[in-house]
């Protein structure tokens, strides 16, 4: 994390000068980016960094590394990883809850006892976050190359939309009738066709 003074970015309509010298800390404008693309691959074990191109480093190590090749791209692999290890419901909860946690933390209130809720849950979330991601970085892009885990929730035989003896798509008639009806049911109170 830096924090530093917007200066002439207080104001939002001025443009940012990012090739000027030292405006940009961590990285370089796309127009200053080389030509050649990079690749990074990062290995997690239960959602911690452990290793880049694998090469195993310590945590601060690690990050040191990173912020020399890219600052955001801890996070952007983290986040590629979890899409493969959560499944849907926990994934979307996950997040909701890490935005009430990075504000917890911004706001110093690391020993309170929603903070420590929280990290319990996150805790618990990252028990399968293990395996590599793999990022190609080209002028300020971080572009998804391959994600693998041993947890990983994604199976060829089952994620087709064609015929197979996998899954009958004609049962996701029931859901669609059971989720949506609900919305069936609301649309007609408003119509005054219930009561």
């Amino acid at each position: 994390h830096l924090s530093h003074e917007g200066l002439d970015l207080e104001d939002p309509a001025n443009q940012p000068m990012y090739e000027k010298k030292g405006f940009l800390e961590m990285s370089v404008s796309p127009k200053q980016a080389p030509d050649q693309s990079e690749y990074v691959t990062i290995s997690f074990e239960k959602g911690i960094p452990v290793a880049v191109n694998g090469e195993k480093m310590d945590g601060v190590a690690l990050i040191e590394k990173l912020n020399e090749i890219g600052g955001a791209i801890l996070f952007k692999a983290h986040e590629l990883l979890e899409q493969i290890c959560l499944d849907r419901d926990t994934l979307h909860y996950k997040n909701i809850v890490a935005e009430q946690f990075a504000e917890l933390t911004y706001f110093g209130k690391w020993f309170t006892p929603l903070h420590e809720a929280i990290r319990a849950f996150i805790d618990k979330t990252q028990e399968h976050v293990t395996g590599d991601v793999k990022i190609e970085l080209y002028k300020g892009n971080m572009i998804p190359a391959g994600v693998t885990s041993p947890y990983s929730q994604y199976y060829e035989e089952l994620a087709t939309f064609g015929e197979d003896a996998v899954y009958d798509q004609a049962q996701s008639k029931g859901f669609i009738d059971l989720f949506g009806l609900s919305i069936k049911m609301n649309a007609l109170a408003k119509q005054g066709k219930i009561k």
